[in-house]
């Protein structure tokens, strides 16, 4: 059972990684290249799977990703963002509760399948698996992104740590 303090820090982390989706939609970041983005919200995701349990973590992602997309985006943001957000977040948890990994494996993991994710529904979309060319792109990008984003949580974390939730 949920607890009155467990459900307002679930609030509070699932405003928090929307103000994060927020801020980077507004900065016109992305390497010129389509589809990429750092991907900040994923820092209060990598976060909540190492202090939360696996079914909070997926309502604050899921939340997340369709609060975002109805106030800053559209329907076919979501699409993307749920293929993306959802495989991550099933790779990230699968991967933590094998505890071989470090946070920042976890986020890289977590970084590479959002972009799988997107890639298929992006396949799907235009129907033409030519788009797979973009593959080695999206990976690196998702190496990259994921591996910030660990670095950043791993500073974090300890802080986390010693609070009482």
């Amino acid at each position: 059972m949920m607890t009155t303090k467990r459900v307002a820090y679930c609030a509070l982390l699932t405003a928090l990684a929307m103000i994060f989706g927020y801020v980077e939609a507004l900065i016109p970041f992305g390497f010129g290249i389509p589809g990429v983005k750092l991907g900040l919200a994923n820092i209060v995701i990598v976060l909540a799977l190492y202090i939360l349990p696996a079914c909070q973590v997926f309502a604050i992602q899921l939340m997340r990703i369709v609060l975002v997309s109805f106030l800053f985006g559209n329907l076919s943001m979501m699409l993307y963002s749920l293929a993306g957000g959802m495989l991550s977040l099933v790779v990230m948890l699968l991967l933590n509760r094998r505890d071989v990994f470090s946070i920042t494996g976890v986020s890289i993991a977590g970084g590479v399948s959002h972009n799988i994710g997107q890639l298929i529904v992006a396949a799907l979309v235009v129907q033409n698996l030519k788009i797979m060319f973009y593959f080695p792109i999206m990976i690196m990008a998702g190496l990259i992104t994921g591996c910030l984003i660990g670095v950043l949580a791993c500073r974090i974390k300890p802080v986390l740590d010693r609070l009482d939730i």
